[in-house]
C-alpha cells in the first residue's frame, strides 16, 4: 500500500469499528493517480464531502486523505494523497470506501441509512416472516429491498408498502402478499 495508515483492530468488520460504507473504487481515471468512484451516496458526489476515507484493500482498512474530487459524467473521480500515477492508484481498484458513522449527518425523520436496514427481519401485516433484508438498490423512481428467505423477493421501499421500521429491533413491517 502506497499511502495510508492502518486502522487498529483490522481484523474486525467495518460495522464493529463503526464505519459506514459509502462506495468503492471502480477503476482508474487518467495517468496522474486519479480513480473512478462508485458512490452509494445521494447525490453521488456527496461522497466528496468527506476528506478522510477509509479504504479496504485485501481485507485491511487504511486511512487516506482526499486531495481533490469532482463529478465526472454520471460518476465521480477522486485523487487521494500519496497516489501520483496510474500504477500506484491501480492498487486501490476494488477497494471499499467507508467513513466513521459520527461524520454522517443524522437521518431525517422517516429516512434511513441503507446500512442500518440491512439484516432486518421483514414481516407482513399478518406476521408472515419473508426473510432478511440483504441489500437495497435504487430504480430511479424508488428504492427496492432485496429480501431473502424461503426465496428472494424484491419489495419496493415506499410509503404504503413499508409500514414500520424498527431499527432497535431490526425489523421492517410491510403490506405485501407473501405469494408475490
Amino acid at each position: 500500500m502506497t499511502s495510508g495508515k492502518p486502522i487498529p483492530s483490522a481484523g474486525q468488520s467495518a460495522a464493529e469499528r463503526d464505519l459506514v460504507k459509502l462506495g468503492r473504487i471502480s477503476g482508474l481515471f487518467g495517468i496522474c493517480g486519479w480513480v473512478k468512484v462508485f458512490s452509494d451516496t445521494s447525490p453521488r458526489s456527496n461522497i466528496l464531502n468527506y476528506s478522510c476515507w477509509y479504504l479496504c484493500v485485501a481485507g485491511e482498512w487504511t486511512e487516506h486523505q482526499l486531495v481533490e474530487g469532482r463529478a465526472q459524467g454520471k460518476g465521480v473521480v477522486a485523487l487521494l494523497q500519496g497516489f501520483q500515477d496510474r500504477d500506484q492508484a491501480a492498487e486501490l481498484v476494488g477497494a471499499e470506501i467507508a467513513v466513521p458513522r459520527d461524520q454522517l449527518p443524522p437521518a431525517s425523520a422517516g429516512e434511513y441509512y441503507w446500512t442500518d436496514l440491512v439484516g432486518s427481519r421483514v414481516t407482513t401485516l399478518e406476521g408472515v416472516d419473508l426473510g432478511r433484508l440483504e441489500s437495497l438498490f435504487s430504480t430511479g423512481s424508488n428504492d427496492v429491498m432485496v429480501v431473502k428467505g424461503d426465496r428472494e423477493r424484491l419489495i419496493p421501499f415506499i410509503h404504503g408498502t413499508v409500514l414500520e421500521v424498527d431499527l432497535i429491533q431490526g425489523s421492517i413491517s410491510v403490506d405485501w402478499d407473501p405469494e408475490f
